[in-house]
């Protein structure tokens, strides 16, 4: 069960216990016209999820939800698109040469190469550039093209996505960088980049705020 949806019977048996608690599983189940055992997941999840108290021989009582309740329910709610950070992007056409400089000037760890259109076609990591550069290949020469991770393999998100998911993403991919896209007829746009460090960042501001 999700933490953030309770059904209509633990939503009545809550509004039960504020109004009667302290209160026994027994009466609650007599006041619903249903039998304790009946309850009883009802009364064990409320109880474990922070809502309830529970006392023995006393009953049950209105907790409210505990702050690891409530952070949880606020870090699956915090989207992409309130944390996402303008794209560092180049054409595909661009020399392996200008795109270390850009990428150096920048500060960035990855640059999402489109084309023409702005449509996304790969992305360049600094091990794509630092392999390219080892040897005697003139890297003014290179274009980018020629050494990017090029789609479909490419791990993206959009912005209506969730902070979680895209965490998700860039551990099991292990990037460090994800374009945030939308899509067209003509592919995919990029429109921003979320990082490991704009969510450990989010991530962390939350904690704060619950003070945990």
């Amino acid at each position: 069960m999700s933490l953030i949806e309770l059904n209509k019977r633990q939503d009545a048996i809550l509004q039960i216990v504020k109004e009667n608690g302290p209160i026994t599983g027994e009466h609650i189940a007599e006041r619903l016209g249903l039998t304790r055992a009946t309850l009883r997941p009802d009364l064990a999840i409320l109880t474990m999820a922070g809502f309830l108290d529970a006392r023995p021989r006393v009953g049950y009582f209105y907790a409210g939800k505990k702050n690891a309740v409530v952070l949880t329910e606020s870090m699956l709610n915090l989207k992409v698109k309130d944390f996402q950070a303008s794209p560092v992007v180049v054409f595909d056409q661009m020399t392996v040469y200008d795109a270390i400089i850009h990428m150096f000037s920048e500060d960035v760890g990855t640059l999402f190469v489109i084309d023409r259109d702005e449509i996304l076609q790969g992305v360049l990591s600094r091990k794509d550039l630092l392999r390219s550069s080892i040897g005697s290949q003139d890297l003014n020469k290179i274009p980018v093209h020629m050494i990017m991770t090029r789609m479909p393999n490419i791990a993206y998100c959009k912005n209506s996505d969730t902070l979680v998911d895209a965490a998700k993403k860039l551990i099991e991919r292990a990037i460090d960088s994800m374009p945030v896209v939308k899509e067209t007829e003509a592919g995919v746009q990029v429109i921003g980049r979320v990082t490991k460090t704009n969510i450990t960042r989010a991530f962390i501001s939350l904690a704060e705020t619950h003070d945990l």
